[in-house]
């Protein structure tokens, strides 16, 4: 199959249509990653990963407490998480047809909305739960809209893209860890609201960065095209590259095999042995060393990127089968940090062969499609995690994790336009 890969990070010929007030990408007078647009992009991107990890804590834990049962919390999630698997393809081509930060704007001041409504709801009360459910759908689907330009703008804000998505996943990791522990800090105060009144804070932070981002030419699709036919572009742009849907084949077996499961049956566990703290500090652990993966990343750059964040990925397995050998706390707090440190050096070798190799007018809606595979299939693995235990045991449940994730880094490496795929050089 014909692979087709772009020369250089973004592909701007012709130029349809012009996102912000004059300025073109970063040139080589400014820094390589921390370009005056490449700041307000992190301060955006930072403010909108802190406010995404507190919500789901901060409504289920405030439904929790104000009397609501497991039921209603279970709802409040599918809510939230449905409208972004069913509506992240769209999302990216709304991103390629009217630019990504026009829709990062407009999903930031749909968020910011949702979340001022969400404030007064919980600090005056909970009348109807669907007034709840309806919000979280508007924050799921604002969430939609943002994804795809999330990652397509990378390029756009720093010379330097495998750096620079070593810094944002490296404060995706730290909001990630810090969003959940101050949402439960607040939420034990009382305050659900006020998680909510700090998350309007940060999406108005965000647009307002978005806003002053100057990016010059974008390319966009041809005018006149449906929706429909953007649709279809986007899936051919997909399938034409070889490295590209294999690495999602391959993760969407990944996901419901393993990645998906480990997270409920981990704690069936670990909680009941060590108690809720530990589970707590051996997460934290996989925080961290997410950090420094993405710290890595940084500096790391191979001329074979997935080649190097497969074997990254080799580390995986160390955790769950630390599980089943029956590992003392700080050992499993150990093995998560080096799992942490593969995941990190995976992310930033994935997203930036993504960047750099597909061009920028297909860029969001290959990235869409490339979420909807791998991500949708969590929630599938994570649903049949119970079953599974009850029908074959909580040890063979993550055995079989241990494995499929052992030979998910083995079919990445053994797939020979995955392993081959060269880096993209940094642009002067």
């Amino acid at each position: 199959m014909e692979e087709r890969l772009a020369d250089h990070p973004v592909v701007v010929t012709p130029p349809p249509t012009k996102d912000g007030p004059g300025a073109a990408p970063p040139s080589s007078g400014e820094p390589a990653i921390w370009s005056r647009n490449f700041r307000y992009y992190f301060t955006a991107r930072s403010a909108g990963l802190l406010s995404w990890a507190m919500l789901p804590v901060a409504v289920a834990a405030g439904l929790l407490s104000g009397g609501y049962g497991l039921q209603a919390a279970g709802y409040s999630m599918a809510f939230l998480v449905a409208p972004f698997a069913g509506l992240v393809l769209f999302g990216g081509v709304l991103a390629d047809r009217f630019t990504a930060r026009r829709m990062m704007i407009i999903a930031d001041l749909a968020n910011l909305t949702a979340h001022v409504l969400l404030a007064l709801l919980f600090i005056h009360g909970i009348d109807h739960l669907w007034q709840l459910y309806a919000l979280l759908v508007v924050a799921g689907t604002a969430n939609a809209l943002f994804q795809p330009g999330a990652s397509s703008t990378v390029p756009l804000v720093s010379r330097d893209v495998q750096g620079a998505n070593g810094v944002l996943r490296t404060s995706e990791a730290i909001t990630g860890l810090g969003g959940p522990a101050l949402a439960g800090v607040l939420v034990g105060f009382g305050s659900t609201g006020w998680v909510m009144v700090i998350s309007a804070v940060a999406y108005g932070t965000s647009a307002i960065c978005l806003f002053a981002l100057r990016l010059g030419v974008v390319p966009a699709p041809p005018a006149g095209e449906s929706l429909w036919h953007n649709l279809a572009v986007g899936w051919q742009e997909f399938r034409s590259r070889s490295w590209l849907w294999g690495v999602i084949l391959i993760w969407m077996f990944y996901a419901v095999l393993s990645w998906g499961p480990q997270l409920s049956v981990a704690a069936g566990v670990i909680v009941p042995e060590h108690g809720a703290s530990a589970f707590g500090l051996i997460n934290a652990a996989l925080g961290a060393g997410t950090v420094a993966g993405g710290l890595l990343a940084i500096r790391y750059k191979p001329q074979r990127p997935l080649a190097a964040g497969a074997v990254a990925m080799m580390a995986y397995p160390i955790y769950p089968l630390g599980i089943v050998l029956g590992w003392p706390v700080w050992l499993l707090a150990a093995a998560q940090i080096a799992v942490g440190i593969g995941i990190g050096v995976w992310g930033v070798m994935w997203a930036t062969s993504v960047q750099t190799q597909v061009p920028g007018e297909v860029l969001n809606r290959v990235h869409a499609y490339e979420v909807a595979g791998s991500v949708g299939m969590y929630p599938i693995g994570s649903a049949l995690a119970g079953p599974a235990v009850e029908a074959f045991g909580t040890d063979q449940v993550l055995l079989v994790g241990v494995v499929v994730s052992f030979l998910t880094a083995c079919a990445l490496l053994a797939a020979r336009p995955i392993r081959t795929l060269r880096r993209v050089p940094d642009r002067a």
